[in-house]
């Protein structure tokens, strides 16, 4: 569970909050009690600010590195894939 501290009790108890922090613990922090801010480790930030692929991009990564570990993928490795079941029947009287 996080650790949640007011803005003052924040203050007065940095170096110990920040010392949590460093151990991948999150610091909810609170003005009146209700949320405001939170305090997290730098790895943790730099996980959640990290640029994303796109998809067409990741897909293109995805087969460039199958190709170069000789692993081809075809239409044919698909076929049948797909149930061809038309559902069950409806009467609509």
């Amino acid at each position: 569970m996080e650790e949640q501290y007011t803005i003052v009790d924040a203050k007065n108890k940095l170096p110990s909050i920040i010392h949590s922090v460093e151990t991948g613990r999150a610091v909810k922090l609170t003005r009146h009690g209700r949320p405001v801010a939170v305090l997290l480790s730098i790895k943790d930030y730099q996980r959640l600010n990290r640029k994303r692929e796109g998809y067409w991009s990741a897909l293109n990564s995805f087969r460039k590195q199958m190709e170069k570990e000789s692993v081809f993928i075809t239409g044919e490795d698909f076929e049948n894939i797909r149930d061809n079941f038309s559902g069950r029947e409806v009467d609509f009287s």
